[in-house]
């Protein structure tokens, strides 16, 4: 599983042109690895609104704290790269919910900094935060092509057109068009 998830997020950084580290990379494909099978925290991330959960990790200390700051970072990244369209569909905001996720990582990377060494190895919590929007256009590639290798039968192609529907990726549409299908957008709405 690892190698198929290093494969396809190197190439969706190389698609998207997205510049990151070995370690940001690895570390991507570590999050994808661990959100395929999730534990009880992964599973109970979205269980409050995001200002209490960075509220209560914020809260916490030593390392409980950065365990909920990473935690929420991992979260917020793999939710928003995956299932964007559904928080906007819900009506919450989703410059806010990237700030947030951004924001949970650049204090985990701040508590590293605080108890590392100098030099002791890439910060790669801090490229996290920074190119955070970015890394979630990464994962929105990386879902849409899990989303289209599955594409097999009528319903599950149908699922990739109602993703163009919301995304307009251009990846979903050149897939929808490999398969006979050219979507477009005309002036009175979906054509």
């Amino acid at each position: 599983m690892t190698r198929y998830f290093q494969e396809v997020v190197d190439e969706a950084l190389r698609v998207r042109n997205v510049a990151a580290t070995e370690a940001a990379s690895s570390y991507l494909v570590g999050l994808l690895c661990a959100f395929a099978h999730p534990d009880e925290h992964a599973e109970s991330a979205f269980n409050q609104p995001l200002t209490f959960l960075l509220r209560d990790a914020l809260e916490a200390s030593g390392a409980e704290r950065f365990q909920r700051l990473r935690n929420l970072g991992d979260s917020v990244l793999y939710v928003v790269g995956f299932f964007g369209g559904h928080i906007e569909l819900k009506g919450v905001d989703r410059g806010y919910v990237v700030g947030v996720g951004s924001t949970a990582y650049h204090h985990a990377a701040a508590m590293l900094r605080l108890n590392a060494r100098v030099g002791q190895g890439p910060d790669v919590l801090s490229e996290m935060a920074e190119k955070f929007e970015r890394f979630v256009s990464v994962l929105n590639d990386v879902a849409d092509g899990t989303l289209a290798s599955g594409a097999r039968d009528e319903r599950s192609v149908l699922r990739l057109y109602e993703r163009w529907v919301r995304t307009g990726s251009s990846r979903l549409a050149d897939e929808l068009g490999a398969r006979g299908l050219v979507p477009s957008r005309g002036t009175g709405g979906l054509n």
